[in-house]
């Protein structure tokens, strides 16, 4: 059997000492593993919960640092996981078994892989039940007894190892390694055993914190531990023969690291900001801080209490406010505080672990910044008790005085902003008030205009108060009030006619010089003596004329109620009256004349035009009368036909068929097609009548069956209007050019085909297969000749040309080589076969002249060659041994050539 031997006696005093205060700690060392690093996280409260308070901080392991984590609470209503993983309250609740445990869910934002942990909370226990509580936690491990069969019967093997945990306390200062338990089997004695740990802290990592004498089995620490990095090792022991052959089952060997107070207390924030009403009574609730302790929170090392160090100012008394020990909780407890004399309290926070023990906790401290919020217990009120203002008469959107007032509260609240209103002095509403929500200031406004004869001042009662209510217990009135004083000015007004526009009534047919009416206008300006002079403004037809004194309007033409610039029986005209005030000001009339109809205008024939058959059957002619006079005026009408000429009457009939048309008809049983002019006279109804003749040019055509006209013929001859023969011009033309642009293009395309021809077909003219060949270059050096004889002759300078008889026309010239100009285009026939004729001649007749076979010569084609010169050859080696003289008999031109080669030796 295999068992742990005893630890040094130094040591078991202490372990004792330490097993009291020894806790079971939450996590333990493992490989990287993403994921909550423990199973339960455990937090101990000491009183009820309240909103905002952080709670606990859980740890997630993210392995690769890539992932994205939400957290979430399986009770979002009671708490909340930021972030960076700190647990808080969502509302205060007193801490029960229902709020006992609940589960905090991380899952990763893109691959929604999620992770649960549970969250126990529990009250703080005493210092007894903690003990009583560890000496229960701290048990022996014993392995489960094994069982054979002998002899039929059962009978239980003894148990190989029983190891309690042992508790080691952190920051050890050694030395080390340091002992501590002695693991051996009972096998030892028979067979050499070898010992060896394994599990986080031995062979990995952290490696090496723990190592076992493999000979003797004593288990050591190397070096300090942490608690705060791991709370407990979980270790593997094994005995193994030199063979390596498994001797006793392995078993664990559970270390716990006693937390000591090595770690001060940390505020979750350095500095906490709270507001509080101004005026709160005390105990009203301002703020929590919280600050965590890295040591055992269920050990006095991890157990925290909070004070007030300072507080700055320290009006109007040093201790406004308190702080709860356990929980951090701020509250008030003076009265006092007033945001428009202090409007902020800078608290100093301090927090000590060993439940605030000065002597041994350790401490931290934060800052606690609390804004004292602003109410409504200042009214406005008015700098003056009376304001003045003046406004121009008739004047609207003018502010007429600023009202000022001063208000202690917060600039820019609803407890500072100031709404004005007018209480009294304005019945009718003339004014208005608006706030510069800038300044606060109250614009007095004119809204409606204000007549200086009649008010010329006016004294407004204004009150000024707040948008929100004053706060409950505030003593000032809720309002301020003050009066205005406006002075209205007096200004020049426009003078204005009444009644505007003035209708007057008037039959038409008046004569010039005739007086209508008088058209006067008013001043408003009863307290300046001015004069007002009149004008015509507006006349269309030009009819009627104004005193600029008096306002007599008369005609100056006569009254047509027929007129274009009548409408609906009324004619409309414009006057101006200008005062002589500074600065002049004017005003605008109408007056309206509603014309009454006279009978001036006799009826006329309507329509002019019509058509009728041959024969009275089946066709007749419908007419009526236009007349511009109106009722009583117009019709009925009465249609008749004159006595002269007697065909009308004889050849026609007119019959009326009611007060406004009339029917004419053949009276004869033929008329011969033809345009006819039938006057008829047509009668008014008006007192006296009046009666016109009036002409129906009537077409009397051949019909058909169904009494329409068949001719072509119309009554007015057929003709063009100005646009048709203007259309009519504008495509002859068009059509003239586009005949003429082809025409161009015709001849354009029969001198470039005449072109073509004459490069394709060289062999049509001589002087083109002279001419045609292009400058090659090079040629004969001792071949230069004069190529300008080969031209046109026309174009040749004169003084280039010598007589016949002087020189050939092909030899070399003495004077520098003349620009030869360009030959024409249009060939000239004969002239260049008569100029190769004479030199031929010339070459035949000039014994001296040295052979420059010109006829051979077509073109120039330059010089400089880079092959030799045909003159210089020289003869083969057996040319002295030839007869030239048979170059004697060739004639003239080879007589040089036969004295070269066959005259001897000179």
């Amino acid at each position: 059997m295999c068992r742990i031997a005893g630890a040094p006696r130094t040591l078991l005093p202490l372990l004792a000492a330490l097993l009291q205060a020894s806790v079971e700690a939450s996590g333990e060392i493992a490989l990287c593993k993403t994921g909550f690093p423990e199973d339960v996280y455990s937090a101990v409260l000491s009183k009820d919960v309240h909103e905002g308070q952080p709670l606990l901080n859980v740890k997630f392991s993210n392995c690769n640092g890539k992932r994205k984590v939400q957290y979430e609470s399986s009770e979002p209503a009671d708490f909340k996981v930021d972030e960076d993983g700190m647990v808080y309250a969502v509302r205060s609740f007193p801490l029960s078994s229902e709020h006992a445990k609940f589960l905090i869910y991380a899952q990763d934002k893109e691959t929604q892989e999620k992770w649960q942990v549970a969250v126990k909370l529990s009250l703080k226990p005493t210092l007894t039940d903690e003990s009583t509580k560890e000496s229960h936690e701290i048990e022996e491990i014993v392995f489960p007894r094994q069982f054979t069969k002998h002899s039929g019967y059962l009978q239980r093997q003894k148990r190989d190892w029983v190891i309690p945990p042992i508790n080691l306390p952190e920051n050890s200062r050694g030395p080390f390694p340091q002992e501590l338990v002695r693991i051996r089997s009972d096998r030892d004695k028979n067979l050499s055993l070898r010992y060896s740990v394994t599990g986080p802290g031995a062979d990995q990592p952290p490696t090496g914190i723990f190592i076992i004498n493999p000979i003797s089995g004593q288990l050591s620490v190397t070096k300090p531990l942490d608690r705060e990095l791991i709370a407990r090792f979980h270790l593997r022991a094994h005995a193994v023969d030199i063979n390596g052959n498994q001797v006793e089952n392995p078993i664990d060997i559970v270390i716990n690291v006693i937390d000591m107070n090595d770690n001060r207390p940390e505020f979750l924030h350095q500095v906490w900001n709270g507001t509080v009403p101004e005026g709160s009574k005390p105990g009203t609730y301002v703020m929590t801080v919280t600050a965590i302790d890295a040591d055992d929170p269920n050990a006095l090392n991890g157990m925290l209490r909070y004070r007030i160090l300072s507080q700055a100012p320290s009006t109007p008394s040093p201790n406004m406010f308190t702080i709860n020990n356990e929980t951090g909780d701020i509250i008030t407890v003076a009265a006092g505080l007033d945001r428009e004399k202090v409007q902020q309290y800078t608290l100093i926070i301090q927090a000590t672990d060993m439940e605030g023990n000065p002597t041994y906790g350790l401490s931290n401290t934060a800052t606690a910044v609390i804004t004292v919020t602003d109410v409504n217990d200042n009214p406005p009120e008015f700098t003056a008790m009376t304001f003045y203002g003046e406004v121009p008469e008739n004047r609207v959107d003018v502010i007429v005085a600023n009202l000022t007032v001063t208000d202690k509260d917060q600039p820019h609240t609803p407890a500072w902003n100031a709404v004005y209103r007018i209480s009294g002095g304005d019945p009718t509403g003339r004014f208005a008030i608006q706030t510069d929500p800038n300044s606060n200031d109250g614009l007095v406004t004119v809204v409606k205009p204000i007549d200086f004869e009649t008010n010329r001042m006016f004294v407004l009662t204004v009150a000024a108060e707040n948008q929100v209510p004053l706060a409950k217990g505030i003593q000032h009135p809720p309002q301020s009030t003050a009066t205005v004083s406006v002075t209205v000015i007096d200004v020049n007004e426009n003078p204005y006619f009444a009644p505007n526009p003035k209708i007057i009534r008037q039959e038409e047919g008046l004569h010039a010089g005739t007086m209508l009416t008088t058209f006067t206008a008013q001043d408003p300006d009863r307290y300046m003596q001015q004069n007002i002079r009149y004008t015509k403004l507006s006349d269309p037809a030009n009819w009627l004329k104004i005193d600029p004194v008096n306002g007599q309007i008369t005609t100056i033409a006569v009254l047509d109620r027929e007129s274009p610039n009548v409408k609906n029986n009324i004619y409309n005209a414009t006057f101006l009256a200008s005062d002589n005030g500074i600065p002049p000001m004017s005003g605008t009339g109408t007056l309206q004349i509603y014309l009454l109809d006279i009978n001036d205008n006799a009826p006329q024939v309507l329509p002019q035009e019509a058509e009728t058959c041959e024969t009275p059957d089946p066709n007749s002619i419908n007419i009526t009368a236009l007349d511009y006079d109106i009722d009583p005026n117009a019709g009925p009408f009465a249609f008749d036909l004159p006595l002269s000429p007697v065909t009308i009457k004889r050849n026609w009939t007119i019959t009326r068929l009611n007060g406004d048309f009339a029917q004419l008809n053949l009276k004869i049983k033929f008329l011969e097609a033809g345009i006819y002019e039938v006057p008829i006279i047509i009668t008014d109804s008006g007192n006296p009548p009046k009666s016109n003749i009036s002409i129906l040019r009537v077409k009397v055509c051949q019909c058909d069956s169904n009494g329409d006209c068949t001719d072509v013929d119309r009554i007015v001859g057929a003709g063009l209007g100005t646009g048709a023969i203007i259309a009519i011009l504008l495509c002859i033309i068009i059509l003239l050019i586009l005949v003429l642009m082809f025409v161009v293009w015709m001849k354009r395309r029969d001198k470039e085909r005449q072109a073509k021809q004459l490069l394709i077909d060289p062999e049509d003219d001589v002087r083109d297969n002279i001419l045609k060949y292009d400058e090659e270059g090079g040629g004969e050096e001792d071949q230069d000749y004069d190529l300008s004889q080969l031209q046109q002759p026309d174009t040749v300078e004169p003084d280039a040309i010598k007589p016949v008889g002087i020189r050939r026309l092909d030899e070399r010239p003495i004077h520098a080589e003349p620009q030869y100009p360009v030959r024409s285009a249009a060939p000239h026939p004969g002239d260049i076969g008569d100029f190769i004729n004479e030199g031929l001649k010339a070459a035949d007749n000039d014994p001296t002249a040295p052979p420059y076979d010109s006829l051979l010569v077509f073109d120039y084609e330059g010089s400089g060659s880079t092959a030799g010169s045909l003159s210089s050859l020289n003869s083969s080696s057996s040319g002295g041994e030839q007869d030239y003289d048979y170059l004697n008999d060739w004639g003239p031109r080879f007589k040089k050539l036969a004295d070269m080669y066959g005259g001897g030796d000179d």
